[in-house]
């Protein structure tokens, strides 16, 4: 049986438009550094061991892409430098790592457990992601839910 999706372009794929942004190893430490407070690039160098041009090409591109804005400070006696910050479009990544996280912690852990773990301010609570459909229904399983085509889909011309 011929699956559906066949007849479907990915032309303008969503899902592949966003690797071009996170789908580099190192862009994705970057985030995590950055929501984790290391906004400031020898911090960050010095934390994840990034050389330099690779840490310089993806803070620019995730710049360029919106998802951080460059901050002047400066230090006394110092040149002008800049922090990253999160724009809106940066803190809507939040699901992602914490998804990336528990799937690491899941398969990828020390026998130890995990080293960081992410709570809920104000319960104390283990934070994980979860899906639900609009109307409210838990997403347990992949096969719970349905590819479609869709208000952007073109069909495909071959």
């Amino acid at each position: 049986m011929r699956p559906t999706a066949l007849d479907w372009s990915v032309e303008n794929c969503t899902i592949a438009r966003a690797m071009e942004i996170l789908g580099e190893k190192w862009t994705l430490v970057v985030l995590r550094e950055v929501f984790n407070g290391i906004r400031r690039f020898d911090d960050m160098r010095v934390r994840t061991g990034i050389p330099r041009q690779v840490l310089t090409n993806r803070l620019a591109s995730l710049v360029a892409q919106g998802v951080l804005r460059r901050e002047p400070y400066r230090e006394p006696g110092s040149r002008v430098r800049h922090e990253y910050r999160l724009t809106e479009k940066g803190l809507d990544l939040w699901p992602v790592l914490v998804a990336v996280l528990g799937w690491g912690d899941r398969y990828l852990a020390d026998p130890d457990g995990s080293p960081v773990s992410v709570g809920h301010r104000d319960c104390g609570a283990e934070v994980r992601v979860e899906l639900h459909c609009d109307r409210g229904h838990r997403v347990a399983s992949p096969r719970d839910v349905v590819p479609r085509p869709g208000p952007g889909a073109r069909r495909r011309v071959d």
